[in-house]
This record gives structure tokens, C-alpha cells and sequence, in this order.
């Protein structure tokens, strides 16, 4: 068993590697049926990797359970795939890819972390994903989105406001609601919302007087966030405004203010609250506190070191021993199973998502569906920073998701949400430029 186990994480290695470097390099071929050709591959390493993970965790475990949790994420994927296909042929079939890859790598080590939650995981994404479906037709069809951007905003205000006075406190951080069983995390959701809201006022004007009622808006935003206790959010909600900022005003003094600004709260933060002050302890010296507020970081760290670069192979590491391991810190489950260059073609794989929703970004004309794609890129990109650089003391811990990986099913429905708004922006562009260019053409016969 333990040679399969072995040979498994070298295939898996081997498979994220190749997948990693099509990735990357799919746009350098010009041909249509080429691009064709690498997106099968692509879709093809994508089930092999989900069915190696499980095999392998079948072959220790021999649970039947196991084969049906395959089966039912089998049915998914090929779904996903086909209903995509028909339904938008004109999507962006990298972001979509990529969207399978991580989530087949969160379903694997969550089913390897917990059965149950791996489960609960696997409902949440397929609800979602079914309920998104619509989104990118509603986008590329519908023209009004871009009228309401105060009550975008006040929406996200209210929701926090509710969460603060009625939500529930987990982790030190009062970011929950409960209905009967259901609990959820709203701020996921005011992203979406809160983006939209940023997008549809800076399109219209970027006046000095329109700039001041905007960053009150995103402040009030912040602020609840912090009262919340919940840093990390509150964390990408600023800088995610910060580069809309920049974005629509092309101002670099607003910019750098506003990191100044954003290092003077920091400061003024880590005097305030007390599980500020124990984070960053935990990334100053975790060794030194490992017995409590270093504990988590130094478990942490331990499993990436026991995993070195290839890995112990699924099922032969501790990653339980890290409190919080399938949200916070999955990363580190998956550095020490899997190894270390697995994580890194992961990090690269997520670098690919940035930049392809970069491009979506900046080749829109739209100043709307601009920002909204840069908002959502930016809140994506620096998640990732946050969640990977805290379980590799880079930075102090802020407590945030890995996307589409971590369990959490308000953080993988409002990821997957953000996803189908940019295709949707993504098929809009194109059925733009498409007008514009049978346009040209028209001009060119009746010139000629």
C-alpha cells in the first residue's frame, strides 16, 4: 500500500505540473483547433487528478462511501462541463478550468480531512453552481445593472449592520448569522454587492465630491467589518476599494494615501484588539509561544516542512493537528500531503486565474464591467495572498479562506457567484466587439 501511495503522489505531481504549464501557455497557440485541443487536455488532467486523489484514498480507507462521493463529484464535473458548453460556448474556458481544477483539489483533501464536511462541501458547490447558472446570460442580456449603485451599497451596509447586532461569534469575530440550522456568513455575499456598488458610482463620475461620498460609503463598509472583529475582511474590503480607486481616477496620490492610511489603522488596530496583538506574536516567534498563541502557525509550519517537496503522500501526514486545518489553513493539509511542488504549481494556478481575469479586466471598454472585473480580481488575488502568506508566516494570520478549496460554503457559493458575473462580463465583450467588427465589415462593402 504504501508503494501505491507513493507512486500516486509522484502521478499527481507530475499531472499538476503539465496542467500548470498548458495553462500558461495556451494562448500562444493561434489556432483555433489547437486551443481546442490543450482545453481537453486541460479538462482531461483535471479527472485524472480528482480520480488518482480518490483512488488513493479508497485503497487506504476502503470505504464504500467514498466511491459514491466520487461518482456524485464525477456527474458534477461532467455537467458542469456540458451544460457550460451548451449553454455559453463563447466562455472563458481557462477561468473554467481552473474553477475545476481547485475545486477537485478542495474536494479531495477535504474528503481526506473529513467525510462528512467534504460532503456538506460537495452540496454547497453543486447548489451553487446551479443557482449561477443563469448569471452569465442575466449579465450579458440585462443593461440596468450599472443604475443602482447607492442601493447596492446600502444593501451590503444593512446586511452588516444586521450581522453585527444579531450575528453570531465564532474565532472572536461576530460574522455569522444563524436561521434555525442554517448559518452563513453574510459578508461573503456584501462582496459581490459591495464591488458592484463601487463600479456603478465611479463609472458615472470620479469628481473629487463623488470620490469623497464613495470612500465614506466603502469606510462605512470597513468599519462594521472591524467592529465585527472580522480584520482579514475588512482587510480585502480596503484594498480592494483602494485599486478601484486608482482604477477609476488614475490618481496615484489616492493610492499611496490610502496605504498610508491603511498602515496608520493597522497600527492603531494592533493597539486595540487584543487577538490582533496574539497574531502577531504567533508570526513574530511561534516557536516561542507554541504552547498557546503560537500553536496553529507552528503546527504549520511543521507539516509544510514534513512534506518538503514531494510530499507524504494522502493519509500519511497529521494535518489535523492544525486547529482550524480545512479553512484557514488548508494550504497547509495540501503542502504536506501533497508537497511542496504541488503548492506551488496550486499558487501558480491561482496566479493564472489573476491574470486571465486581469485581461478580462482590461480589454472590457465598458468602465462598469471594467471595474467590476477588477474589483473581483483584486478581492480574489489578495485573498489568496492573505489565506497562503499567514500559513507560511509571510504575513500575520487574518483568518481568511482559500478560494474554492477551503471549506466554507458561503465562501465557495460567493467565489463561484463572482466567477459567473465575469463570464458573463467576459461574453458581453465579446459579443460587443463582435458587433463592432460586423459593423467595419459592413462599412468595407458598401465603401467598396
Amino acid at each position: 500500500m504504501r508503494v501505491i501511495v507513493e507512486l500516486t503522489k509522484y502521478i499527481l505531481i507530475l499531472l499538476m505540473g503539465i496542467y500548470t504549464y498548458f495553462a500558461f501557455n495556451v494562448y500562444r497557440y493561434k489556432s483555433k483547433r489547437k486551443q481546442d485541443i490543450v482545453y481537453a487536455f486541460l479538462s482531461i488532467i483535471v479527472f485524472f487528478v480528482h480520480f488518482i486523489g480518490y483512488a488513493t484514498l479508497y485503497l487506504q480507507s476502503g470505504s464504500i462511501r467514498l466511491v459514491f462521493l466520487y461518482l456524485g463529484e464525477l456527474i458534477f464535473f461532467v455537467l458542469l462541463l456540458i451544460l457550460y458548453r451548451i449553454l455559453y460556448p463563447k466562455m472563458s474556458r481557462i477561468l473554467m478550468r481552473n474553477m475545476m481544477i481547485l475545486l477537485a483539489i478542495g474536494f479531495i483533501i477535504l474528503t481526506r480531512l473529513s467525510f462528512d464536511k467534504a460532503f456538506r462541501q460537495v452540496i454547497f458547490v453543486g447548489f451553487a453552481s446551479l443557482l449561477s447558472l443563469g448569471i452569465p446570460l442575466m449579465i450579458r442580456k440585462i443593461d440596468w445593472f450599472n443604475k443602482y449603485g447607492w442601493l447596492y451599497g446600502m444593501i451590503g451596509v444593512a446586511l452588516l449592520i444586521i450581522v453585527l447586532v444579531a450575528g453570531t461569534t465564532y474565532y472572536g469575530a461576530t460574522n455569522w448569522l444563524e436561521i434555525g440550522k442554517l448559518k452563513f456568513q453574510p459578508s461573503e455575499f456584501v462582496k459581490i454587492v459591495y464591488v458592484i456598488s463601487i463600479a456603478s458610482l465611479f463609472q458615472r463620475n470620479t469628481e473629487f465630491k463623488q470620490v469623497c461620498l464613495v470612500t465614506t460609503l466603502a469606510a462605512i463598509h470597513v468599519l462594521l467589518l472591524v467592529f465585527q472583529k472580522d480584520l482579514g475582511g475588512a482587510l480585502i474590503f480596503f484594498i480592494t476599494y483602494l485599486f478601484m480607486l486608482f482604477s477609476a481616477t488614475n490618481k496615484p496620490a489616492y493610492l499611496f494615501t490610502g496605504l498610508a492610511g491603511g498602515s496608520l489603522a493597522s497600527y492603531i488596530a494592533y493597539h486595540l484588539f487584543y487577538h490582533v496583538r496574539v497574531r502577531v506574536m504567533a508570526w513574530q516567534n511561534p516557536f516561542k509561544y507554541i504552547d498557546n498563541e503560537g500553536y496553529q502557525v507552528s503546527q504549520s509550519l511543521f507539516a509544510i516542512g514534513t512534506g518538503g517537496w514531494f510530499g507524504m503522500g494522502l493519509k500519511q501526514g497529521m494535518p489535523t493537528d492544525i486547529p482550524v486545518v480545512d479553512s484557514d489553513f488548508i494550504f497547509s493539509a495540501i503542502s504536506e500531503e501533497f508537497g511542496g511542488l504541488f503548492a506551488l504549481c496550486l499558487i501558480l494556478i491561482y496566479v493564472n486565474c489573476f491574470v486571465a481575469l486581469i485581461n478580462i479586466a482590461m480589454k472590457n471598454k465598458d468602465p462598469f464591467y471594467r471595474l467590476t472585473t477588477l474589483g473581483f480580481t483584486i478581492m480574489f488575488g489578495f485573498q489568496v495572498f492573505l489565506c497562503i502568506g499567514g500559513v507560511i508566516k509571510f504575513i500575520p494570520s487574518t483568518g481568511v479562506t482559500l478560494p474554492l478549496i477551503s471549506l466554507g460554503g458561503s465562501s465557495i457559493t460567493a467565489t463561484i457567484f463572482m466567477f459567473m458575473i465575469v463570464q458573463g462580463i467576459y461574453m458581453r465583450s465579446h459579443d460587443d466587439m463582435e458587433v463592432i467588427r460586423k459593423g467595419n465589415d459592413r462599412y468595407d462593402i458598401e465603401k467598396a
